[in-house]
């Protein structure tokens, strides 16, 4: 069987180190088993990931920053929040802000981009509720920006 880890690595990811958060806020908290992941932006090593959708970014430049969005929550899940990905009973809900072009009408497009790397990685543990909005602007110029709520184990 191919862990939750593997499965990352066949999407070309490895788990990045966390940046630590840029405001007052935390990355991660916990109430019982539910944990909620602060919004990660579109950024990988080689930066934040900017632009807006429907203006310099199409559809699927978009959710390949979402992706990213998602790698980056998984990896605070594990690094900052102490659990491995086969500790995720159940990825509960996701809120995607893309930043949008007015006439931009396609963030559900762009959500997917996290939604699929998700259930690919987790299987049906990473189907989830999700909520889609187009914004003016996002932190750091970037083109996404996700929060998590998710079930863990123990």
């Amino acid at each position: 069987m191919t862990s939750p880890i593997e499965k990352l690595r066949e999407y070309g990811y490895e788990l990045p180190a966390p940046r630590p958060p840029v405001a007052s806020y935390v990355p991660v908290t916990r109430a019982g088993n539910i944990i909620y992941v602060s919004g990660q932006i579109s950024s990988s090593e080689a930066g934040v990931i900017t632009g807006r959708l429907g203006d310099n970014m199409n559809v699927v430049q978009g959710g390949n920053a979402a992706e990213l969005c998602a790698v980056n929550i998984l990896a605070q899940v594990v690094h900052i929040g102490g659990f491995r990905l086969e500790d995720i009973k159940q990825v509960l809900k996701l809120t995607v802000l893309v930043a949008s072009d007015p006439e931009f009408f396609e963030q559900h497009l762009v959500a997917n981009g996290a939604s699929n790397l998700l259930v690919g990685v987790l299987g049906d543990k990473g189907k989830h509720a999700r909520a889609a909005f187009g914004v003016v602007a996002l932190p750091f110029g970037a083109a996404v920006e996700i929060d998590a709520v998710f079930e863990v184990e123990g």
